[in-house]
């Protein structure tokens, strides 16, 4: 069973995917900032992070720099899930390592395709 990580603050939008994955057979793991991202890594390997940009404490970029210096994590793929659509966040995000970065609101089904797509790669 494939593991994948939620890293959202915003309790809605954690409960819409987790619902959503957990009905398409993946095993689902939480996180509410980036501190509680890599507090997980430690002990969980998912296949894929679905990570917010505007977190508290620890925000995506900041994550995904961490995550990125352990070679441990190079298998996990991520997606940015944010409000922040401006060109320079998504350019950044990607540079950043990201493996793709959808912007909100959008498809919990074209999200659903992208993480399929992600994992079967």
């Amino acid at each position: 069973m494939k593991k994948i990580l939620i890293a959202d603050d915003e309790h809605k939008i954690v409960m819409t995917l987790e619902y959503a994955f957990r009905r398409a057979g993946y095993q689902i793991f939480i996180a509410r900032d980036g501190h509680e991202v890599l507090e997980l890594l430690s002990n969980e390997k998912p296949d894929l992070i679905l990570l917010d940009v505007m977190m508290p404490n620890l925000d995506g970029f900041s994550t995904i720099e961490e995550i990125k210096k352990n070679k441990e994590y190079d298998h996990i793929k991520i997606i940015f899930l944010s409000a922040k659509t401006g060109e320079k966040d998504i350019i950044k995000g990607l540079e950043l390592g990201a493996d793709a970065y959808i912007t909100k609101p959008y498809s919990i089904k074209k999200l659903q395709e992208k993480v399929q797509e992600l994992l079967n790669t």
